[in-house]
């Protein structure tokens, strides 16, 4: 059974995805967990907090996708990043709430997008940490100075295409692990 705190953040990414961040307040997802408002800032603090909430909740499920596509391949570094990025773009192409903070264009609406992009250095750090870890096994051709700089550019990128895809999630995976194979000489 979900935790408070979990239906309340479910309860916001229904608004969000259904009228938009200014459409959600505090009382309002009281109103829709049946919970007191009390309840709601103890649970989640203010709206920022919720904010970050929801937006970390994402990016667990999105590095969840990467753990499986790594599980998937591995005796295969580069065959392991292909499927990693394209699992997550397929995942993203379908993902409500991202397209609601991506699509967004006006007013409040635009609070959240900077969680994903110009405030962003929290979740690029841990998904870079999951990627990093996912590597080291595969004992990559690389040398440890430029292996770092080697996961910051592929996590960059892929989240470039999550938040604007120029091509299919195929066709990015593998242009993706066809670069990524060539730098870190797998």
């Amino acid at each position: 059974m979900a935790s408070t705190r979990d239906r309340i953040v479910a309860a916001a990414v229904e608004m969000i995805t259904s009228s938009g961040w200014a459409s959600v307040t505090m009382a309002r997802l009281a109103e829709a967990v049946g919970v007191s408002r009390q309840t709601v800032y103890n649970e989640v603090g203010s709206k920022p907090a919720l904010a970050e909430a929801m937006v970390l909740g994402e990016l667990a499920r999105f590095l969840g996708i990467v753990e499986q596509a790594f599980d998937a391949e591995p005796d295969d570094l580069t065959r392991a990043i292909g499927r990693s990025v394209r699992d997550v773009l397929t995942y993203a192409r379908a993902n409500t709430l991202l397209h609601a903070v991506v699509s967004a264009t006006h007013g409040a609406d635009t609070e959240l997008l900077p969680l994903l992009t110009t405030n962003a250095g929290s979740l690029l750090e841990v998904a870079k940490d999951v990627v990093r870890a996912r590597v080291a096994p595969y004992s990559p051709g690389i040398d440890p100075a430029h292996l770092d700089p080697a996961i910051d550019m592929v996590v960059r990128v892929v989240l470039s295409h999550v938040m604007q895809p120029s091509s299919s999630p195929e066709e990015t995976g593998a242009d993706i692990a066809w670069l990524a194979g060539r730098v870190l000489g797998g």
